[in-house]
């Protein structure tokens, strides 16, 4: 099977389950292919954790779900050392960033010490315990949620952490005929990911994303992306721009998106980045990463940068 054959069929997977939210699962593949990972900021009950369960089904990977409390402690998610009597030796006993999808449900409930235990997996796909390195099954995919309406009892991301992130965006509520699809589904047994049948396995993913880091990128674009970057630290309406971090996980995401767009579109002329390819994915890689002053929004700084710098 081609590399088109195995992104339409993960496509067509996800779609089985998830109603009529196609750029969402294009935006989680994204993440997934580009190495990042994802903030799924949303209200309950829009299917976030559908998404996260088809995803893992579809790769046939592994998938845990931590729900973030203030009393989830850093061993919760990362495993712990236990004394074992037998052997009289102490053994690892591996928390649930054990997996290939993690789903960290409600992330900014957890304590900011808890937060900090995803930084290290997150970004070298190991945890160390009582000074020792454990690395995680490869690919390594983290998906966090966040209720953007409640903050009570909550504690926001700290910057540090939301630039780990590769992509940021949310779901929202079906339209109607979605919604009666939905019903639809249900009545015929066809919803949820336990009847999912893996379509392309974790090392297929991998070879997956050492094609769409081939994807040829054109000094021009490379240019854009660096210009929309340093637009962000010097706008005014901005107290903290994107990080160099966040230039370098945009240029991924968008080799990822040309890929899949390349994968499912055959009207597609070009095999490489296009500008288009940079517009839409910038509200969505770089927005979570600004700082904006007052009650702007970092989607409508972004948009307007957007229609500022020269496209080349």
């Amino acid at each position: 099977m081609d590399d088109r054959q195995k992104v339409k069929q993960l496509v067509e997977n996800l779609t089985k389950a998830i109603v009529g939210k196609d750029e969402a699962i294009q935006l989680v593949l994204v993440a997934l292919l580009s190495g990042g990972h994802a903030l799924l900021e949303d209200v309950p009950g829009v299917g976030k954790t559908l998404l996260a369960k088809s995803l893992a089904a579809s790769i046939a990977g592994k998938f845990q779900r931590v729900q973030c409390t203030p009393d989830l402690l850093p061993t919760d998610i990362t495993g712990t050392n236990i004394w074992s009597p037998r052997d009289g030796i102490f053994e690892f006993l591996p928390g649930p960033v054990f997996a290939n999808i993690l789903l960290a449900d409600e992330i900014n409930r957890a304590t900011p010490r808890t937060q900090a235990a995803l930084l290290e997996v997150m970004e070298e796909t190991q945890v160390t315990v009582d000074g020792v390195s454990h690395k995680v099954p490869i690919p390594f995919f983290a998906i966090a949620t966040q209720n953007p309406i409640e903050y009570q009892g909550t504690f926001p991301l700290p910057e540090a952490q939301l630039d780990r992130f590769a992509l940021s965006f949310s779901l929202g509520y079906p339209s109607k005929d979605e919604e009666l699809q939905m019903l639809q589904r249900m009545q015929t047994g066809e919803v949820g990911a336990s009847q999912l049948e893996p379509c392309v396995t974790p090392e297929e993913v991998l070879e997956l994303r050492r094609r769409c880091a081939n994807v040829p990128v054109n000094a021009t674009i490379s240019q854009y992306i660096v210009d929309l970057v340093r637009a962000t630290r010097d706008d005014s309406e901005v107290t903290l721009g994107v990080s160099p971090r966040g230039t370098a996980a945009l240029q991924r995401a968008v080799q990822s998106l040309a890929f899949l767009r390349i994968m499912l579109d055959p009207n597609r002329q070009s095999d490489y980045v296009m500008p288009d390819d940079v517009k839409f994915l910038a509200p969505y890689v770089l927005g979570h990463r600004l700082i904006v002053a007052g009650r702007k929004s970092s989607k409508a700084v972004i948009d307007r940068l957007l229609h500022t710098i020269a496209v080349p």
